[in-house]
């Protein structure tokens, strides 16, 4: 096993699903786990995460040290690799002309063991304010960049690594490997991870913590809803109360087809609430992202709370049920209190108002990891490998404020946008697709007329877990398609653009 310490980095659990990738088992724990409690686990390694903290600053926070007493191999990212050279006495500097953000290449030295089999120049991806300028003695230099002389180091003796870079996300092209060779090469982990069992260890985790009462649950369609309300479907299906709340915001189709695949899976108790003039009503003159989502949270509970109270006179409902998975824990800054928050969740929000104990099955997963689980439970190719939805729905998708003639115009432009991919066989290849509305309007010419009409934005990313992203290239002949059927058919819009920005520094979502 490879103990991750989580120093509250954004892309901490991505560290944990690269090793699970190649089929090594991960645990990620509290920085400030003490020695002794890591010890008892008997890694065979441990990787300090990145944060958003610096080494000396008020806000720094440090490991239980005797780590380094353990025994065992330490590799450093970032705040890691920062703290493991300012420990051993190395010299930092500090917030100043060393940020860097981005893509970079880095001089890799033949003799690291990090970098076996690797070539000498590799693309690496840098975020940090900070960078360690001198390193402790019997330290040695093996990857620099332009910007960023000690961008890799290790010391074999005391079997201690440091990168400055994140190996972990897409755009360091070979960071895999990297961790790869950390995990098996230096530490002699072994293969003894799989997703194998996962779905029988899952609903007898149910059956156990689900007694004697009734389990509620918001389902909206999406994956994660749909494969937990599967899994406890499995476990106690005369316990589940499954309630899918009509916010108005959904894509073209998906209120008709989410109910009637429910009743076709048998689900014995399904409830549908239509609440879409509730919702939409609360929105109105609401422009601020954060706020919207909020609205949105909090309106979610008031119909929600209200459905099961009614539920409640008829069965003892105890528990409730959420598909949070890892990505809404850690952009939400759950996963850590030394995490930086990106955004607020509205599923994140229900168990504050409910006296129910709370169930989350697919907690530690992600995306790809829960379409896996979804198959193993048996549910149908088309609906989980069907492409991620916002919880919040299309009022994310509309930039500014949400009004019914803004939904109808992005719901007309998703739906075609999506037709049009599914006409071109790109479905499998695209992990994520969706027109969304800018609150701007320019100039056009519509049948020998003026026009002054909004604009559309396609996006479409290639991902696997969410966590990071890169555009899609849809061919050009697919993208005039879609953007000529839109200007068309879609009243209100005179421009289509396609967005080329990847995750980081961009989000996949607009708000």
């Amino acid at each position: 096993m490879i103990v991750i310490l989580d120093f509250g980095g954004q892309f901490v659990h991505l560290i944990a699903r690269r090793i699970k990738d190649f089929g090594a088992s991960a645990r990620i724990l509290p920085y400030a786990t003490p020695a002794a409690e890591i010890k008892k686990l008997k890694p065979v390694g441990i990787i300090l995460s990145g944060g958003p903290a610096a080494i000396t600053g008020k806000n720094a926070i440090h490991p239980d040290y005797k780590i380094f007493e353990l025994g065992v191999p330490i590799l450093g990212i970032c705040y890691g690799e920062q703290m493991i050279a300012h420990h051993f006495g190395g010299k930092l500097a500090f917030r100043g002309d060393q940020r860097q953000y981005g893509k970079e290449m880095m001089k890799t030295s033949k003799h690291s063991e990090l970098f076996k089999g690797m070539k000498t120049d590799e693309q690496v991806w840098m975020s940090h304010g900070d960078a360690v300028t001198q390193l402790p003695a019997g330290f040695e230099i093996t990857g620099s960049t332009e910007k960023c002389p000690i961008a890799a180091f290790e010391n074999r003796a005391r079997k201690l690594y440091g990168l400055q870079f994140h190996p972990e996300v897409a755009h360091t092209l070979n960071g895999s490997k990297m961790y790869e060779n950390f995990v098996y090469n230096v530490c002699g982990a072994r293969k003894d991870y799989s997703l194998k069992g996962l779905d029988q260890l899952l609903i007898s985790e149910i059956q156990k913590d689900a007694k004697g009462a009734g389990v509620l649950i918001a389902v909206s369609g999406g994956v994660d809803s749909l494969v937990t309300a599967a899994l406890i479907h499995k476990a106690v299906p005369e316990q589940l109360y499954s309630v899918f709340i009509d916010t108005g915001l959904m894509r073209k189709g998906e209120v008709e087809e989410t109910e009637k695949f429910f009743k076709q899976m048998g689900f014995r108790h399904f409830e549908m609430i239509n609440a879409s003039a509730i919702f939409l009503g609360k929105l109105k003159g609401v422009i601020d992202p954060e706020q919207k989502r909020k609205i949105i949270g909090h309106t979610f509970i008031e119909v929600f709370e209200k459905k099961a109270r009614e539920l409640g006179k008829k069965a003892a409902i105890g528990y409730l049920a959420q598909g949070t998975i890892y990505p809404d824990r850690i952009e939400s800054a759950q996963a850590s209190k030394a995490a930086d928050k990106i955004k607020s969740h509205h599923n994140l929000t229900l168990p504050e108002k409910m006296n129910l104990k709370l169930i989350e099955p697919l907690k530690e997963l992600y995306k790809d990891e829960v379409r896996a689980l979804g198959e193993l439970v048996g549910l149908p190719k088309l609906r989980v490998w069907r492409q991620p939805f916002p919880g919040p729905g299309l009022a994310i998708r509309i930039v500014g404020e949400v009004t019914p003639e803004n939904v109808r115009i992005v719901r007309e432009a998703d739906f075609i946008f999506r037709d049009e991919i599914a006409k071109a066989g790109l479905e499998d290849k695209i992990w994520q697709y969706f027109a969304a509305l800018l609150p701007i309007k320019t100039v056009g010419v519509m049948a020998d007329e003026r026009t002054y009409e909004y604009i559309i934005t396609l996006r479409a990313v290639t991902s696997k877990d969410g966590m990071t992203a890169d555009w899609a290239k849809i061919p050009y002949d697919v993208l005039e398609k879609i953007s000529s059927r839109i200007s068309n058919d879609v009243r209100g819009v005179n421009r289509v653009v396609y967005d080329v920005s990847q995750k980081p520094p961009a989000t996949i979502e607009y708000e």
